[in-house]
């Protein structure tokens, strides 16, 4: 007889065999100095050890930043088990993240995101602008699965937490200076100045030139694609105006004006023969459109923490964001005016949030209040078909959303905790369109439209101590995506018919331990996400090169992460992090009919990995050499959700535009805690995807609708240089 084990099963008896084996094998000793760093997040909006917080969560300190080369978002990729990250087509500015399966593909200004990124503690509401050059990072927080009670709308799939460093009030800083192939410069200055008073101050600045690395030919109107530059700055000022009350400001400040990625072509059907079709990866073009990507963003933010007593501390931050953000590309990535679209956003967001956070006994709890709202435009001309289609395409919308919250979590015994939480979210959004085919208009600018949503997220946690080295949680919790309309469509209907928020419940449980007197530390998650009301864009390439917005129906995604970290010396320490997903459509209605097994989940590879060594080479008085080696590897996934079978011609086939499992080795050999006289000096040497892998990381497929014209955008080829830093 064989002995057939369904899949959760499978997952459940490989954490209980865990457990067995950790509690056997765990032994109550003090962290020696050669031990796991300890690291304190703040996932639950209080100071914690990693490893006592009840979610999958991954943290990543400042060093290690430095070390592995994580300047923004988009080098993030994969470093988390059921991570992906993923510039948008064509540009270095906006980024799509998927977590868990969950994502938002459109880069429309419109749109919400299913990930949360938050800049110390302040939400980030769009997509376009959020690859910034971030200044003075402390560390770096990704929470993963739905974070709906906390953090509230958008965090659908998870949320991703920059923490920036405070001013230390000592005079102090350093100087980095980077230098590259493709004649790459980056400079970077931080600083600290010495306390006047009750004020402590720090400031960062850093600026980034790189040449392109595909280059044009003569008569294109740029000289080079893919190139970048881009400069960022930032303050931060606290004053402690008595013991019980600080108050902060951070201001931050990004401009980017560089030329787009090339779209290269890799099938069309058109018959045009100067479009050219080349599957391998290309150096060199000829465009005919104008191509550039401009970015300048702009946040402040005031906080006040007031101790009410010991226990209690009551927090205000009042936060806002600007964005100016245009780009260009020639999708036909040839010298024919086939296919030019331009978009010119503006964008503003204002928050508020007042938090109670506190302790009575056994109890911990976090109240809070907030607001949002904010307002964006978007022009967006297109030319198709050498002129002959030109469409003058335009929206605008605005948000109003207000939510009251809490997170109660009560220690039970020495060993049980339970926590519970509940958000109520209540929104407000409209929308107005415009749109012209040549003198023709098809959508009045008269077009406007608006309605309401609300969403209560709840959540549930039990935690178990089986000893001081190990221990268990069971999580059920709730999130929302927010609904809207579509910014893009092509006719008055779509536009003013909403599409209701996605919403998603969660199941997780997990294993967290500490091994080895503190020298290991395996933690394991695993989930199940049921997927309502699932906003899938579907791509049309009618008219104006648009999609429809459709609430497609249900999905299920389900898992496994893992995450290893072993230091068995003070030289080595090996890191491994694993994420398995299944993601698959229950229910997805197109034109009336269930294609659940004939859609394909976008953004959601199989396995993730992510493997780390950090090795001490030689300690000598002249100064500690370290080797460094970090590999991550993303298996396929599919970029639209296309069918899998082709089974309606005027469908594009998902395998079409599907990205191929890879690899990618960055490396780093480093020189540190070298002196003269009293500068304290570090050099690298270092190398970016070592291996040349010459892999696709996203596509626009304009499907069958429009000659089947698909375009790559290649991730980075190899890069190299040196680093150079001084500190003070």
């Amino acid at each position: 007889m064989t002995l057939f084990i369904k899949p959760p099963f499978r997952l459940t008896l490989l954490v209980s065999a865990l457990v067995a084996s950790f509690t056997l094998t765990a032994q109550a000793q003090k962290v020696p100095d050669d031990g796991l760093q300890v690291v304190e997040v703040t996932a639950q909006k209080r100071k914690e050890k990693l490893q006592d917080v009840p979610i999958a969560a991954t943290a990543i300190s400042a060093r290690d930043m430095e070390m592995r080369g994580v300047n923004n978002l988009l080098d993030l990729a994969a470093i988390a088990p059921n991570l992906s990250i993923s510039k948008t087509p064509g540009d270095s500015t906006a980024s799509q993240i998927s977590i868990r399966g969950s994502v938002t593909n459109n880069p429309g200004l419109y749109w919400e995101p299913t990930v949360g990124m938050y800049v110390d503690g302040v939400y980030s509401g769009k997509s376009q602008g959020s690859v910034m050059e971030l200044l003075d990072l402390e560390r770096i927080e990704v929470l993963r699965g739905p974070q709906g009670t906390l953090y509230g709308r958008n965090t659908l799939a998870g949320a991703v937490n920059f923490i920036t460093r405070k001013p230390s009030g000592e005079l102090g800083g350093s100087i980095l200076l980077d230098l590259g192939n493709y004649n790459a410069r980056v400079g970077k200055i931080s600083l600290d100045l010495p306390q006047s008073g009750i004020f402590k101050a720090s400031l960062g600045l850093r600026s980034e030139k790189r040449d392109g690395w595909v280059t044009t030919k003569i008569g294109s109107p740029v000289t080079e694609l893919n190139n970048r530059n881009n400069q960022s700055g930032r303050i931060a000022l606290d004053a402690d105006v008595s013991k019980e009350l600080q108050l902060t400001y951070r201001y931050d400040s990004t401009s980017v004006n560089q030329n787009g990625s090339f779209s290269q072509v890799v099938q069309s059907d058109l018959g045009i023969p100067t479009i050219v079709v080349n599957k391998d990866r290309q150096t060199t073009a000829s465009v005919d459109g104008p191509s550039f990507e401009r970015m300048d963003v702009k946040g402040h933010a005031l906080g006040a923490e007031w101790k009410l007593d010991p226990n209690n501390t009551v927090k205000y931050t009042w936060a806002q964001r600007k964005l100016n953000w245009d780009d260009a590309l020639d999708l036909d990535g040839s010298p024919v005016a086939l296919a030019h679209t331009q978009r010119y956003s503006v964008y503003t967001q204002t928050s508020n949030e007042l938090q109670l956070v506190g302790t009575q006994g056994s109890w911990n709890y976090v109240l809070g209040a907030y607001g949002f709202t904010d307002e964006g435009n978007t022009k967006n001309p297109q030319t198709f078909f050498f002129g002959s289609a030109q469409y003058d395409s335009r929206y605008g919308f605005t948000t109003s959303s207000k939510s009251l919250y809490g997170n109660i979590e009560y220690q039970l015994t020495s060993q049980l905790k339970l926590t519970g939480g509940l958000r109520n979210t209540k929104e407000e959004k409209t929308v107005n369109r415009y749109l012209a085919a040549g003198s023709y208009v098809v959508i009045p600018a008269t077009t406007n439209g608006s309605a309401s949503f609300s969403a209560n997220t709840p959540l549930l946690i039990a935690s178990y101590k089986l000893s001081d080295q190990v221990s268990l949680y069971a999580k059920y919790t709730e999130g929302f995506k927010s609904g809207g309309f579509n910014g893009e469509a092509n006719d008055v209907a779509e536009t003013l018919t909403p599409f209701k928020p996605e919403t998603t419940k969660s199941f997780e449980g997990g294993l967290k331990s500490s091994l080895d007197g503190g020298k290991a530390t395996v933690n394991v998650a695993v989930f199940q996400n049921q997927i309502n009301d699932l906003q899938e864009s579907i791509f049309t390439a009618k008219g104006a090169a648009s999609s429809n917005i459709r609430n497609a129906g249900k999905a299920v995604t389900s898992g496994v992460e893992v995450e290893l970290a072993y230091r068995p010396t003070a030289d080595l320490r090996l890191q491994a992090n694993y994420g398995y997903l299944n993601a698959k459509y229950d229910e997805f209605i197109d034109g009336g009919v269930n294609v659940a097994n004939n859609r394909a989940m976008p953004h959601a590879p199989k396995n993730s990995l992510n493997l780390l060594v950090d090795a001490t080479l030689n300690r000598s008085s002249f100064g500690v050499l370290r080797a460094v080696a970090d590999y991550t590897y993303l298996s396929s996934q599919y970029m639209y959700a296309y069918q899998l079978t082709k089974t309606d011609p005027t469908v594009a086939v998902a395998s079409n535009s599907m990205v191929e499992a890879a690899g990618y080795l960055n490396l780093r050999l480093l020189m540190s805690n070298m002196t003269i006289g009293q500068q304290r000096l570090e050099a690298a040497l270092w190398v970016r995807n070592a291996m040349d892998n010459k892999k696709v990381a996203n596509y626009i497929d304009f499907g069958p609708g429009f000659g089947n014209l698909r375009q790559a955008y290649y991730a980075d080829p190899r890069t190299f240089g040196v680093s150079l830093k001084t500190s003070f």
